[in-house]
């Protein structure tokens, strides 16, 4: 039987993740247009979150890979269905690809990297320069693929009401009765 909600560590997992990448994005933005004092600050701090997204990225990987979680609504579309599975695989394929073209980058740029972690591209200024670029471009595309990702869940929320959103959700889940009422309780029924 399919559960109804995703195993609290996924949810722990996806909010925390959540956060962490809007940081994030807006350090990187910061970084970019702020050459000042406070540049290496951003730059260490940047290295430091890309590193543990990457190791938390991988461990929510497999926590995906290996829990159950809830199917879709059966009433959903099949385009949609087929939009929501293609842009998970874009969410993940970039949470993974971004620390990993950030910590090529640094190689190729011959920088210091976070904990002292080898090399994973050889030091070449035009590779460094392609890197950079591609590093920049997919900070575009996740900022744009979390958009469609939270408009998509406010749409699961207000619009369809179908518990998609509750089965996200941080904290207990509360089972809701005729009428959409909370009854207190801490399981959801994942009206699906």
């Amino acid at each position: 039987m399919k559960p109804t909600a995703f195993h609290p560590l996924a949810r722990l997992l996806h909010w925390m993740m959540a956060v962490m990448i809007l940081v994030m994005l807006f350090i990187g933005v910061s970084m970019v247009g702020d050459l000042s004092v406070r540049h290496p600050v951003l730059v260490s701090l940047h290295k430091a979150t890309g590193l543990a997204l990457l190791v938390l990225v991988i461990v929510r990987i497999i926590l995906r890979l290996s829990l159950p979680h809830p199917p879709l609504p059966r009433d959903l579309p099949l385009l949609q269905r087929w939009a929501a599975a293609a842009s998970h695989w874009v969410l993940y394929g970039l949470m993974l690809a971004m620390p990993l073209l950030g910590w090529a980058m640094l190689s190729a740029g011959g920088y210091p990297r976070p904990l002292g972690l080898p090399a994973i591209a050889p030091h070449d200024l035009q590779l460094y320069a392609v890197l950079r670029q591609a590093h920049g471009w997919a900070g575009y595309l996740l900022f744009a693929t979390v958009l469609v990702h939270v408009g998509a869940a406010l749409m699961h929320a207000w619009v369809r009401r179908d518990g998609v959103m509750r089965s996200m959700w941080p904290g207990p889940l509360r089972r809701r009765g005729p009428g959409g009422a909370a009854k207190g309780s801490t399981a959801d029924n994942g009206s699906y």
